[in-house]
């Protein structure tokens, strides 16, 4: 959320004061052996510095002037600058709306988040490297139009009767201005890296699969957890694991021979035959009659 509210407004403010910069800068030429003796020499430069930069000086013993250049050219390393702010903004205002009313197109196949992370660090590398590139150019554009060396430039300022002077100087706090708003947008952009790197592919698959390592760690701690809790339950280090080995396998032994009485029960009573017992003789009258039997046998049935 910084980045899409900061990036935009750093980069206005970056190319902005470097490309709207004009210095001005007024020589006064004071002849001994001409009149009028003041002349005062303007000299105007701004973006992109010093790019053929050039002023008329009198000549205090004719009548003509001499024109005289500037030196040095700085233009390449501030249009470098100007240029990586004006796509660095209208890429944040693209990523804006992305952001706000695309955010299920940007999330799609994952093709977003990667695009995304890719130009990040693309433009915090151009950032720095055309900021340090600026700050070095705007240091050579200040010793180029020091006053003290554009006087030397002039003819009639070399000559010992002539008097010289500066009546006005440039200003720099806005080209300053403009050299720290691009290490703001270097490092903006630099920090938004790891933001923009965990919505990618990358950082969720390495989420999702852990490293060997880690497994590793897991693994030996786990075992070491079970190793000491085994060992705090066990009251003799000694003869710990005979005693429980011994007492494993007797109660193993007791519940075979609980099984097999069991079964044992069980056919006693399926095949069990019927129990029989001798009964005393009885009589039985049936018409008037007597009749006598033997004994008689009775059957209990289960």
């Amino acid at each position: 959320m910084c980045m899409v509210i900061f990036a935009p407004i750093f980069a206005i403010c970056a190319f902005a004061t470097c490309g709207g910069y004009h210095g001005y800068l007024q020589v006064k030429v004071d002849c001994s052996a001409r009149r009028p003796n003041n002349l005062s020499i303007n000299i105007e430069f701004g973006y992109p510095f010093l790019q053929q930069i050039h002023f008329k000086a009198p000549l205090c013993d004719a009548s003509r002037e001499d024109v005289v250049f500037l030196n040095g050219d700085f233009s390449a390393a501030a249009q470098f600058f100007v240029t990586v702010g004006v796509l660095a903004f209208l890429y944040s205002f693209f990523a804006t709306i992305v952001y706000v009313f695309y955010q299920n197109k940007y999330l799609k196949n994952n093709r977003g988040p990667l695009v995304d992370f890719l130009v990040t660090v693309t433009f915090s590398l151009m950032w720095l490297l055309s900021s340090c590139c600026w700050a070095k150019s705007l240091t050579d554009i200040k010793a180029a139009t020091n006053p003290t060396e554009v006087l030397l430039l002039i003819a009639s300022c070399r000559e010992k009767e002539n008097r010289c002077a500066t009546t006005q100087e440039p200003l720099w706090s806005r080209l300053n201005t403009s050299t720290v708003f691009g290490f703001l947008n270097a490092i903006l952009w630099s920090g938004n890296i790891w933001f923009v790197f965990k919505e990618t592919g990358w950082y969720k698959t390495g989420q999702r699969y852990p490293s060997r390592t880690s497994s590793r760690k897991r693994s030996s701690e786990m075992r070491e957890r079970l190793y000491s809790e085994s060992s705090f339950d066990q009251p003799d280090d000694g003869f710990g694991p005979f005693r429980q080995d011994s007492f494993t396998e007797s109660r193993g032994n007791y519940d075979k021979q609980l099984e097999r009485q069991a079964s044992i029960n069980q056919s006693q009573v399926n095949f069990s035959l019927p129990e029989t017992y001798l009964g005393k003789a009885v009589i039985y009258e049936r018409e008037n009659k007597v009749a006598s039997q033997g004994p008689v046998i009775f059957v209990n049935e289960m």
